[in-house]
């Protein structure tokens, strides 16, 4: 489903302490440019103001509208319609993991995270999707 290049990422994450971290973690060792969102309604209003990121770094569990819900929303916006979605969430026995991938996930990653290897396995998780 991927096609060229990962640069920007779009980061949904309601925890501000795992936020922070991830968010270092992609930026200073991954090299990715992310623009930080506190909940799906913030993504939503970022991609309404013109952001079309390469991906989409969603958490599964938030306040008011979780993460399928707000995949559901953002494939509503044409900018974003077909970007790449990666669920983080510690839900994550078989049964979970396919439904995220029947809402069009490319991947899931785990919580807790390992801080040090989450560039990696985003990028993996992407040129496997592109392989495909």
């Amino acid at each position: 489903m991927p096609r060229g290049s990962l640069n920007q990422i779009l980061y949904v994450e309601d925890d501000p302490d795992i936020r922070v971290v991830a968010g270092i973690a992609l930026e200073l060792l991954g090299g990715f440019k992310v623009t930080e969102c506190t909940s799906g309604r913030e993504a939503l209003d970022a991609v309404a103001g013109g952001l079309a990121p390469d991906l989409i770094l969603l958490d599964v569990m938030m306040p008011d509208m979780d993460g399928p819900a707000t995949l559901a929303r953002l494939r509503a916006l044409p900018p974003v319609a077909a970007t790449p979605v990666i669920f983080m969430t510690a839900k994550v026995q078989a049964g979970e993991i396919a439904q995220y991938q029947s809402l069009g996930a490319i991947g899931v990653v785990a919580k807790p995270f390992d801080p040090m290897q989450l560039a990696q396995q985003i990028r993996r998780l992407w040129e496997q999707a592109d392989a495909e």
